[in-house]
């Protein structure tokens, strides 16, 4: 496994399978129009399985699928089945719009673990936050997911102020009732989040007190979370819940993700400024070797620590404008995958 200029090992990678989306949250697309990737583009198939065989050959042990929405992909399944063939933990990150009908066929292709994105339990905030009438959609999914056999689900919630964060116990208990575990993330100020204000973010500290004070109580799973991105906690109920606080305790120091688009650009980093192109050698006939060159090549000179240098930012507003998003639409959130 090569080791990042900070002494990171690579273990975990991202694919973004698709830019589109079916929804426009407001902390990710807020805006009317969007630059999509060119549909020659896209990595087939096989080209995802290559590239993930090479990731794995270095180390890599956790794939999440990831988009937009990968479930825009109507080759997911046979996505799904390709990379389980390799031998890691094989995880989806979706809106849960499309997942309930497709649940079963993707559990049987290989997938081992499901993660749920859902902001609120109202459906008229979820009309102004995502732009969709699908919530009761969103909510079948998660019993979708246990009938088909899945553990370990994630439920994940940006918390916004003003906006959602007075839902937190009552998604708490949907999970719980639902087997699965919430997951509270901090709003942060990524490519594409054009309208982040510092204000809007609920840090974790309040998101702790606020499920505490609903539950009895909670407390810090006493397990390290190594290089997970959530800090886990256990109310006093017994209850568990997550929060992932990348914008006021970033984790940059235990970070082993990589991220590859859906037309193959690797990106170390959310906040990077530019990433390495894998789908031209790729395409251009590179050896699994010449690949796996590349990209330990890539992680030796990582030095990224984006989230830390933004808390350390001396003004600290929306990353990215929209004017150079559209230029180059590989700065956005839902081109990067998450």
């Amino acid at each position: 496994m090569p080791l990042d200029r900070h002494e990171r090992g690579l273990g975990t990678l991202r694919i973004s399978v698709t830019d589109r989306c079916n929804l426009r949250c407001v902390y990710c697309m807020p805006e009317d129009n969007y630059v999509w990737l060119d549909d020659a583009s896209i990595l087939s198939v096989d080209e995802l399985a290559r590239i993930a065989k090479a990731f794995v050959a270095q180390g890599v042990r956790e794939v999440r699928l990831t988009g937009g929405e990968p479930l825009l992909r109507p080759d997911l399944e046979a996505i799904v089945r390709r990379l389980s063939q390799l031998g890691v933990d094989l995880a989806l990150t979706t809106n849960g719009v499309l997942f309930g009908p497709r649940a079963r066929a993707l559990r049987e292709a290989g997938l081992s673990r499901v993660t749920i994105s859902l902001d609120t339990l109202d459906p008229e905030r979820a009309r102004k936050l995502s732009k969709t009438t699908r919530l009761g959609d969103v909510l079948a999914s998660l019993d979708a997911a246990r009938e088909a056999g899945f553990t370990g689900t994630k439920l994940n919630t940006v918390v916004m102020r003003g906006r959602n964060d007075d839902e937190l116990a009552n998604i708490v208990d949907l999970a719980r009732s639902k087997g699965a575990e919430a997951r509270f993330i901090e709003y942060m100020d990524v490519g594409g989040a054009t309208r982040w204000e510092m204000s809007d973010v609920v840090p974790m500290a309040e998101i702790v007190a606020r499920v505490g004070q609903a539950f009895g109580g909670a407390t810090a799973a006493s397990a390290p979370r190594g290089s997970a991105p959530a800090q886990r906690y256990r109310t006093g109920d017994g209850a568990t819940f997550g929060v992932i606080a990348s914008t006021t305790q970033p984790f940059c120091g235990t970070c082993d993700r990589a991220r590859i688009t859906a037309d193959g650009v690797l990106f170390t980093c959310l906040y990077a400024e530019r990433g390495v192109d894998l789908r031209g050698p790729l395409r251009a006939g590179a050896s699994a070797e010449a690949l796996g060159e590349r990209i330990a090549q890539t992680w030796r000179a990582r030095a990224d620590r984006g989230a830390e240098e933004r808390l350390n930012a001396p003004e600290r507003r929306a990353l990215v404008p929209v004017t150079r998003l559209r230029a180059d639409p590989h700065r956005e959130m839902h081109t990067r995958g998450g």
